[in-house]
């Protein structure tokens, strides 16, 4: 048995099966591709809620898994060479468990890098401006008078919706017929972005069928449903 003892964070969330992958997450659009993931693979995992509300995140025993203090982060006890590993940043984890697995990622190193590539478009563009039309829509622009902050990742989550709507105009997953890592990436954003966020009408949603059409097939999938929910929220 895997003795995790010498993990910090295994003293604020104990393992209570310390033989299976440790993951310590909350179900936001980046917690949800880890626990989705798994889902999808099946790989024996434990899953910790990181609550936010009580700052679980700058918690000197989650800090010393994750030092950037974001989720999700993972401790797996059968790592490279046996050896744990504890890896945080979703996307990194994503390739991690696709590569552990054998699944969700192609075997052609072409597909690899550029399954990887559309994995980079969701970390570095529809991350971060979905997440901050969300804040300025929702949370932080409705009692703002001056409305460019918002629309300015309004125009830009409209062109990114573009980018992806073309990609999937002649495919049913972002890399063809095959699901992979790059859609377990972007569609629990997309999700997001037009229900939590409610920003559906203000980006036009309507005009990106293929998008909506692959996010409808994505959300049907039994382990993105089970994912979701991961960890349960107290």
């Amino acid at each position: 048995m895997a003795d995790l003892s010498t993990y910090p964070i295994t003293q604020k969330w104990p393992a209570r099966h310390p033989n299976r992958i440790q993951l310590y997450s909350l179900p936001t659009p980046n917690g949800v591709k880890a626990s989705i993931m798994l889902e999808e693979t099946g790989l024996a995992y434990e899953d910790h809620l990181v609550n936010f509300e009580t700052n679980d995140q700058t918690s000197p025993e989650f800090l010393s898994l994750n030092p950037n203090n974001k989720i999700p982060a993972i401790l797996d006890p059968n790592g490279p060479d046996g050896k744990p590993l504890a890896l945080f940043e979703s996307g990194a984890i994503l390739i991690y468990l696709a590569e552990k697995s054998g699944q969700f990622m192609p075997q052609d190193a072409a597909g690899r890098y550029e399954t990887i590539q559309w994995l980079m478009f969701q970390i570095g563009g529809i991350g971060p401006m979905f997440g901050q039309l969300g804040f300025f829509n929702k949370f932080a622009g409705k009692e703002y008078e001056d409305k460019r902050p918002r629309d300015r990742y309004v125009a830009e989550s409209k062109r990114l919706l573009d980018v992806l709507n073309r990609r999937l105009a002649d495919r049913l997953w972002v890399m063809g017929d095959d699901y992979t890592i790059a859609d377990i990436a972007i569609f629990p954003w997309v999700r997001n972005l037009i229900g939590f966020y409610e920003a559906a009408d203000l980006v036009g949603i309507t005009d990106f069928p293929h998008v909506t059409r692959a996010l409808t097939n994505f959300v049907a999938r039994p382990a993105v449903i089970k994912g979701l929910a991961i960890p349960k929220r107290t």
